[in-house]
């Protein structure tokens, strides 16, 4: 197939309207979008499922459901290149030390490390998280890692702390069953 024979296929395509070309076309004077209103300016777009003014349905209906967003733990991550270069091994570094250095921002509530950057010097992580590259990068250059818990510390408001059972079941004894 050429870009010449494209012409030569006969298929059949009806004429567009043209519309506002004179009362004589039958599409003149308002040319088909009737009298006054939005609909006869330029630029009308009506949105995706509007009602024509009446409340739409996505606004009658109740709204439902359960959303886990009060329950996010959400992690500031560091790169172990940045402890290297702003600590250098000299002491334990937590989350309090990476706010003072400006590592991570004041409203943070969880470390992370992560593995991109080299490690030279030995480094002494306190923090919530440490990705397995991180891991392998401090103790390779003979750092040490303390995991601190993040689920325990951390809860949404409403959210109850949960009771270790007691045991108040009746006791079996079979002192009296002589």
């Amino acid at each position: 197939m050429d870009l010449s024979d494209v012409r030569k296929i006969k298929v059949k395509r009806s004429k567009k309207h043209r519309v506002g070309r004179g009362p004589g076309s039958g599409w003149g004077t308002t040319s088909g979008r009737g009298h006054k209103g939005a609909g006869q300016r330029s630029g009308n777009r009506i949105r995706l499922r509007f009602e024509g003014g009446q409340m739409p349905l996505f606004r009658r209906l109740p709204k439902k459901g359960f959303s886990n967003a009060r329950f996010k733990v959400s992690f500031y991550a560091v790169n172990v290149g940045d402890l290297e270069k702003t600590f250098g091994g000299k002491r334990t570094i937590d989350l309090e030390l990476a706010k003072e250095e400006g590592l991570a921002p004041k409203k943070a509530k969880f470390l992370k490390i992560l593995g991109f950057g080299d490690v030279t010097k030995p480094l002494n992580i306190r923090a919530h998280g440490v990705s397995a590259g991180a891991r392998e990068k401090i103790e390779k250059a003979g750092g040490t890692i303390e995991l601190l818990p993040t689920r325990t510390e951390y809860r949404p408001k409403g959210v109850k702390k949960t009771r270790p059972a007691t045991d108040t079941a009746p006791s079996t004894d079979s002192a009296g069953d002589e």
